[in-house]
């Protein structure tokens, strides 16, 4: 059984869409946040109880709709909602690319994560764009990837972060392995004021893509090559491990 989530809503059209081609050939079952969640990171809720809804087609259970985030729709699918762990999670198709530091904010990714970190094999896949998306190339994409993934496995603790230029499937250059890029966002803030005349601040900005090294994720999706990129939870910088030892460190 495949888990689908995502951080756009049960209700996205990415994740829609994924489903109904997985389920062509897979048995899919969808646990998703009942509306928008995107930029939650890897968020959980502590302060709330999480309430659940069954979503069903036609009279059959497709899916369950979480009133919590992403993270939070894993953890209750594989603790108490499915009966069997899953194969394999996937979460998207998210609408707009998770490239760069982005992928540090992303509900998208963080639900890969989750699973990761419960030692399930997963997938965060993300289209490119925020208008007039087209996400069938991605769907065929990842109906594609997923024989090999439950063949050959990933490593402990590790999710793969896919990015879909959006083109057309004929405009796609090929497959690129790529290392996380350091391009991110440049924030504005928006000033306005409310009808009670109290000024409030609204986030904007861009991301400015600045990447040189075409092994980074936001060169490769640039120049129309489908990115992928192993991520893990493991925020430690192992290699500073041993200078940082070295350091003349005392209580006094």
């Amino acid at each position: 059984m495949i888990l689908l989530s995502n951080d756009d809503g049960f209700n996205a059209d990415g994740i829609q869409i994924l489903w109904r081609e997985l389920a062509k050939v897979y048995d899919v079952m969808i646990v998703a946040p009942e509306v928008e969640q995107s930029a939650m990171g890897h968020a959980i809720t502590l302060s709330a109880p999480l309430r659940v809804r069954e979503v069903k087609e036609e009279g059959c259970l497709i899916g369950y709709a979480v009133n919590g985030t992403p993270a939070d729709c894993i953890k209750v699918a594989t603790t108490v909602l499915l009966e069997e762990t899953p194969e394999l999670v996937i979460s998207g198709i998210n609408l707009g690319g998770n490239l760069g530091t982005c992928a540090i904010y992303s509900g998208t990714v963080s639900a890969a994560t989750e699973a990761a970190i419960m030692g399930i094999p997963a997938i965060a896949v993300s289209l490119n764009t925020f208008v007039n998306p087209d996400f069938s190339a991605s769907a065929e994409f990842i109906r594609n990837l997923i024989p090999q993934i439950l063949k050959r496995g990933l490593p402990a603790g590790v999710a793969l972060n896919v990015n879909v230029p959006a083109v057309p499937k004929s405009e796609l250059k090929g497959v690129a392995i790529t290392r996380q890029g350091k391009s991110r966002v440049i924030e504005t803030f928006d000033k306005r004021i409310d009808p009670r005349n109290n000024v409030y601040y609204w986030l904007a900005g861009e991301m400015r893509f600045d990447e040189v090294d075409e092994d980074a994720d936001c060169r490769r999706v640039a120049d129309n090559y489908i990115s992928i990129t192993p991520v893990q939870f493991d925020l430690t910088r192992h290699e500073f491990l041993t200078e940082l030892k070295s350091w003349n460190l005392s209580l006094e």
